[in-house]
């Protein structure tokens, strides 16, 4: 008698058929969503994805993100999403806050609703860090080669008046609309170092200065978040 064929356990979908069969939101951001946009401009396409729980319970695990099928998209698994936007990541925040929203389900219309519970002074710290960061990094491209990156420095400025509007406002604003004309000005290097640099040094002091006072809670509501990440689990292990 010939040994019996060992069992196969049922490999995990490949990652882009996470992205196909279970997006849960989609979005388009970059400068599109901006209100930057020009002619030669392309479309970033943004997502969340809800892996069912049942594929957590392999050895082998799920992806935390995926990149494609289509060019310029990339998506993140909702609890890595989560995770994300409650360390004040502008990635994913941008993506929640967009302004052209392709499609959402009851998960990603329920994850829109809690979007307030990511917004703390968490996200003011998070993009004065990377401000600082992508300042010492300009400003050693600039020692490097004679030039500045100006689409670089336009998105660093980008980003400090959108810390700039979350203080005035308490929303994470993407729109760029009303600053179109500044921020499209330094991309085609319309303005000087030094000009730039006196731009953005105030934005990055008068928000640190301001961030301690901010209309915002010192941190995010994770407790409310994670009782969404557990509902949502749950409901899809019950099938």
């Amino acid at each position: 008698m010939s040994p019996a064929e060992p069992v196969r356990a049922p490999t995990l979908p490949v990652p882009a058929d996470y992205v196909r069969d279970h997006t849960v939101y989609a979005c388009v951001t970059g400068s599109r969503a901006q209100g930057l946009a020009t002619p030669a401009s392309d479309t970033d396409l943004r997502g969340i994805f809800l892996v069912p729980t049942p594929d957590f319970w392999r050895l082998g695990k799920p992806p935390t993100h995926v990149r494609g099928p289509a060019p310029e998209q990339l998506s993140w698994e909702l609890e890595r999403a989560c995770a994300l936007a409650l360390r004040g990541d502008p990635n994913v925040l941008e993506a929640l806050n967009s302004p052209l929203v392709l499609n959402t389900g009851p998960v990603g219309a329920e994850l829109l609703a809690l979007r307030d519970a990511f917004l703390s002074r968490t996200v003011l710290d998070a993009l004065t860090r990377y401000a600082h960061s992508q300042g010492r990094k300009l400003a050693a491209d600039l020692r490097g080669h004679g030039a500045p990156r100006w689409k670089h420095a336009m998105h660093l400025l980008r980003l400090l008046l959108t810390a700039r509007e979350l203080l005035r406002t308490g929303a994470y604003v993407v729109d760029m609309g009303p600053y179109r004309e500044e921020l499209l000005a330094v991309r085609r290097g319309e303005t000087t170092w030094e000009s730039w640099s006196r731009r953005t040094e105030r934005l990055l002091v008068g928000t640190e200065a301001k961030a301690a006072h901010a209309r915002l809670p010192a941190g995010p509501d994770v407790a409310r978040v994670e009782d969404f990440l557990l509902r949502v689990r749950r409901a899809s292990a019950l099938g």
